[in-house]
Formats: C-alpha cells, sequence, structure tokens
C-alpha cells in the first residue's frame, strides 16, 4: 500500500464549515471555507459536506490519506440503521430539562452527562419523548461529527471519546459505566474510539465521487473546541486557549482532572493530561445581534480602554449559561444600553472579558493546573481591542494562536497527534 503523504481536517463549526490539508511537516497544503446551505439539518451539514469535497483540487485530494473531521460538542442526531435522521437534530445549546431528573438519578456526581443540554439528556429526551413507533427504529445516537463521517465511511454507530464525554462515556476507564448499561435508551449507544483512531476507508463510491484515493482513511474525529485547541501550539501544562467564536470556549491543558457539572466543567483526556475547560453561551452571536461584522471593527477601534463603560454585563442571545454558571434559566444582562455605540460594544466585549477571566479563575480554584499564557482562537482573535481589554484582567500573557481554525486541528488530528 503507498502512503499518502497528506491530511485532511473538515471543522463543522457554529458559523459554517472549514476544510484544511496539511502535509506530515504540518505545513498548510490548501484550506477552503463556506457557510451552511439554506436546507434543514442533517440533510444541510450533508450538502455541505460533500460541496466542501467537490472544491478539492484533484491534485490534492489523490495524495490525501487520512481525514478527520469535528464537530460542535454536544449537537446529536437520532439515527435507524440505515442513518437517516428519526428526528431534526439537537443543537449544542439545546436544552432538555425534563430528562435531567431522570439523569441525574443515575449519574454520579459531577458526571458531564448531568446537564440539560448533553448529549445524554438529548437521547433521554427522545426516549421519552418520541412515539414509541417512532423510538423503536431508533439504531444510533450520533454527534454531528460521527454522523458526517459516517457518511464518508459508511460504518454508522461509530464516535469518539471526546464527543462521547457528555454522553456519559468515562475517560478515565475507557468504557460506558455501569450506571448507563441496562436502560431503555442504551441499546443505541455508539461504539467509542479514542480520537485519531482509524475508523474505516472511505467507500468506493466516495472516492470515486470526489477523487479521493481509495486508501484514504477516515480516522474517528473530535470536538470543534478540542481542533481549535490542537491548532493552537498549546502544548504544555498551564497552557489555556480561549476559543473566541460565535461562543466562548476555554480549555486549560492541566495535569489534574477536574470535574464539577454544577459549574459545567469536564475534563477531556488529552494523551497522559487532562483539557480542563467549559464552555459558555457568551460570545460572538451576542455581538452580531447588535452590530454588523463591519461595524465591529469600526467601532471597536473607537473604543477608549481608559475610560470604563460603566455597566456589568453578563452577555447572552437568550436565557441560558453553561460555564463558568451553570444554569439553563440564566438571564442575559444587557442593560442599561448607552445612547452610544462605543460604550455599548464596550461594555459587551469587557463582560465576556470578565467570564472568561471568571473562568480561569474557577478552573484555578478547582485545582487545575496553573495557568501559564492563554492562546486566542476565532474569529475574535483578530479583534485587536477586545486583545487588550482581556490583557487588562488577566495576569498572564496573551496571544494569538498558530493557527486560528479548528479545520487544522483535525488534519493535525488525522496526522496521528496524540488526543
Amino acid at each position: 500500500m503507498t502512503l499518502l503523504p497528506l491530511a485532511l481536517g473538515i471543522d463543522f463549526g457554529t458559523s459554517g464549515v472549514r476544510a484544511a490539508v496539511v502535509n506530515p511537516q504540518r505545513h498548510l497544503c490548501w484550506e477552503y471555507r463556506q457557510g451552511y446551505p439554506d436546507l434543514p439539518a442533517p440533510d444541510g451539514w450533508r450538502k455541505a459536506l460533500f460541496a466542501l469535497l467537490r472544491e478539492l483540487p484533484p491534485a490534492v485530494a489523490q495524495q490525501i490519506g487520512r481525514l478527520a473531521i469535528d464537530g460542535t460538542s454536544g449537537t446529536v442526531v437520532l439515527c435507524d440503521r440505515s442513518g437517516a435522521a428519526l428526528a431534526p437534530p439537537l443543537l449544542y445549546n439545546h436544552p432538555c430539562r425534563d430528562s435531567l431528573a431522570a439523569i441525574q438519578a443515575l449519574a454520579p456526581a459531577h458526571s458531564p452527562a448531568a446537564s440539560a443540554t448533553s448529549s445524554l439528556a438529548k437521547l433521554v429526551w427522545w426516549q421519552q419523548t418520541l412515539p414509541p413507533s417512532r423510538w423503536q427504529q431508533a439504531a444510533y445516537l450520533l454527534h454531528q461529527a460521527d454522523w458526517l463521517s459516517a457518511q464518508i465511511h459508511g460504518q454508522w454507530g461509530v464516535s469518539d471519546y471526546h464527543n462521547s464525554l457528555k454522553l456519559g462515556y468515562d475517560v478515565g476507564s475507557l468504557d460506558y459505566p455501569a450506571w448507563m448499561l441496562g436502560q431503555p435508551w442504551s441499546p443505541v449507544l455508539p461504539r467509542v474510539l479514542a480520537p485519531g483512531a482509524v475508523v474505516g476507508e472511505v467507500t468506493a463510491a466516495i472516492a470515486q465521487r470526489f477523487g479521493l484515493s481509495p486508501q484514504c482513511q477516515v480516522v474517528a474525529g473530535t470536538t470543534d473546541s478540542i481542533a481549535a485547541f490542537l491548532a493552537s501550539g498549546a502544548c504544555r501544562p498551564g497552557d489555556g486557549v480561549t476559543s473566541l467564536g460565535s461562543t466562548l470556549v476555554i480549555k486549560l491543558l492541566s495535569e489534574q482532572r477536574v470535574d464539577a457539572s454544577e459549574y459545567g466543567i469536564y475534563s477531556h483526556r488529552l494523551g497522559h493530561h487532562w483539557l480542563v475547560g467549559g464552555a459558555s453561551n457568551t460570545g460572538g452571536a451576542v455581538l452580531e445581534k447588535f452590530f454588523s461584522r463591519a461595524m465591529l471593527t469600526t467601532l471597536s477601534q473607537r473604543i477608549d480602554r481608559s475610560t470604563p463603560p460603566g455597566v456589568d454585563y453578563y452577555p447572552l442571545v437568550q436565557p441560558g449559561e453553561r460555564f463558568p454558571i451553570n444554569n439553563p434559566d440564566l438571564a442575559p444582562r444587557l442593560t442599561p444600553r448607552p445612547d452610544d455605540d462605543v460604550a455599548f460594544l464596550h461594555g459587551l466585549l469587557l463582560g465576556i472579558a470578565r467570564i472568561e477571566k471568571r473562568g480561569y479563575d474557577l478552573l484555578a480554584q478547582l485545582g487545575a493546573s496553573p495557568l501559564q499564557q492563554i492562546y486566542t482562537s476565532g474569529g475574535g482573535a483578530a479583534n485587536e481591542t477586545w486583545r487588550q481589554l482581556r490583557a487588562s484582567l488577566m495576569p498572564v500573557p496573551i496571544k494569538n494562536a498558530a493557527s486560528k481554525e479548528a479545520a487544522v486541528g483535525s488534519a493535525y488530528l488525522a496526522l496521528g497527534q496524540q488526543a
């Protein structure tokens, strides 16, 4: 078998789809991005995936030896044996409060699954609410990255332990815990592999359709935030990565595992260390609710950082927060609104920065490795005013990630980076 040198990473984030091809030296060979089509998920996801694969230059496509897909953590779809969705997917921030009591009665304290937005909460909600005839067709609970990967390798029912953490999978023992077995929803739990483990080769139909080599292997994927971490350059305990995308996600590489579901904190296994952190519902989506991207750029440049805005915001698009406050009913705090848009944006940016600081402070209080430096990824990393506001609050250096694209991190995962 000829060794094909290139790796393809595909990122299905909250705002669009991105791809990156890297060589064994981690040099970027090709990249691409597009928005989501105006089509309901999951069919819209598949259309976006195939549209992206069609854009691969033929000479590049033939040299891709491995590919990996990341998706938004906690976005899930319930499928039948053919992979067809039995209900519309539930997105990462969709709360299923009615199923939470049933999970909390089973799960141990601090389980990442014991959250209204967890993958397991959504699975239990489907089991409780779908008509029995529909539930009987259910064969697999799949995360966004799992479902999309299966479109390429054809093996349904496979996940990875990054995506499956909030499903209840135990990343310490690398197995489903006993409390998850024998439940009405247990038969649809996916088989879980290590991120980066080979699932299988692309199907013959996919290889022919998109000019990929039949030898191209699809590996188990990861979440968009972990892919962003892998792309950042962070590699030592104490390195933190803040992803400023539609939402705010912080990850800290730690020698100690920290799990505290009451704060929305959980730990992913990453090599011999732990990736500790959480995801807040604050972030760029709040900013874009009030301002266009062009306005954000212009107004940010007019902010006077030496003059406090005089407001204390907790910026959210809608009620509900996951971290550092885990409260599905937490109301946004966006008043009073100044007449001056510059002052209003100043208050929003500072509010998000305070949430970031509160998150890192909480990780330290709970025993994670001390924060040494922060890498910034996501679209918000380009906003220099925002970086300076954050730097005024944080006691450590803040630098831009080596790559801000989660797709690059997924490409590194496909190359074989330990995850």
